[in-house]
């Protein structure tokens, strides 16, 4: 009987370490890779996966989520596969303008690019097409699940990094000329699992504190409803951090990320299973917020029933814990 009762302590401590996402109301399914940002109006947008980038907005993070149509309606304007099947958005606002990134591709493949369009309230959007960071066999990347970081650099002048990767090498960066192109330079390795499949991709850089924290997915993402891993192999937020935005980037031990190293953010745990595609902003109200998707296991398991997940972030310890 001290065994069970001392099992179940450690059981529910361990499970009681990471919380359940804080409220959600209107839409808050099929929100595959979600991009949040607050408009200076308080208006909340969310954009997603699929489409042609599905876009909802909310009063609040706790929503009630509408939907308001796709960013990109004509698709994009590049000439490949999944030009009208936009995945992964990212959403960044640089001056008075709204900059979205998103992923041309079809899903295996490496045959990807980033592209850019522009908006001056985030409803209306100019697809300007090519950032130039692409991929194809010939490269050791996948050029998908962008994320652009602006910061002060050494003369203290904006300077832009836009990470991106997925398998293969993993995540890369390269700094961006404009916010909307590239400037041509080789992309640098920052985060590499080298075991297993390289299942890491969705990078996502943020600061505080003056310390640089670049979140990303790990594991299986997708069809889990036909094909689940072994427990512990699917989809999970992990985070490591640097000095600078451009690395080198190593986890709570002190490992380098780029020889496997990784802390664990947010994992499976009660009915949250496989959150991911992830990103961070500063509300102002509830602080620094991890926002993701996430499989409600009492809902289902499809792609379609990817749940829309948040929660706050405290780097009192100087690595993000999430919390209620």
């Amino acid at each position: 009987m001290l065994f069970i009762l001392i099992f179940l302590s450690i059981t529910s401590s361990v499970l009681a370490a990471y919380p359940n996402p804080g409220a959600c109301s209107g839409i808050c399914n099929d929100a595959h890779d979600p991009s949040i940002i607050r408009r200076d109006d308080g208006t909340y947008f969310r954009f997603s996966t699929g489409g042609k980038i599905a876009t909802h907005s909310a009063p609040a993070i706790i929503g009630p989520w509408t939907y308001k149509g796709p960013a990109i309606r004509a698709g994009s304007r590049i000439n490949l596969a999944g030009r009208d099947d936009l995945w992964a958005p990212d959403v960044a606002k640089i001056g008075n303008t709204y900059h979205l990134y998103y992923t041309v591709s079809s899903f295996g493949s490496q045959s990807s690019a980033i592209g850019h369009a522009s908006s001056p309230d985030l409803l209306s959007w100019t697809d300007h097409g090519a950032t130039g960071i692409f991929s194809d066999r010939s490269k050791p990347y996948n050029a998908i699940d962008a994320n652009l970081i602006q910061y002060a650099g050494d003369s203290g002048s904006p300077t832009k990094l836009m990470s991106f990767g997925s398998f293969w090498g993993d995540l890369y960066q390269v700094p961006m000329a404009s916010a909307g192109k590239s400037v041509g330079a080789a992309a640098r390795q920052i985060v590499y699992q080298p075991a297993g499949e390289h299942a890491v991709e969705a990078a996502y850089l943020f600061a505080n504190a003056g310390i640089y924290y670049v979140f990303f997915s790990a594991g299986k993402c997708c069809a889990l409803d036909k094909n689940r891993p072994a427990a512990g192999q699917e989809y999970r937020v992990m985070v490591c951090r640097a000095s600078s935005p451009a690395g080198p980037f190593t986890d709570k031990s002190g490992k380098s990320c780029r020889s496997g190293g990784a802390t664990v953010v947010l994992p499976s745990h009660g009915d949250v299973y496989a959150p991911g595609g992830q990103g961070v902003f500063r509300d102002p109200t509830l602080g620094p917020v991890l926002y993701y998707h996430y499989v409600d296991r009492r809902v289902g398991y499809g792609d379609g029933r990817k749940v829309f997940g948040w929660n706050r972030l405290d780097f009192t310890s100087g690595w993000p814990v999430a919390v209620v």
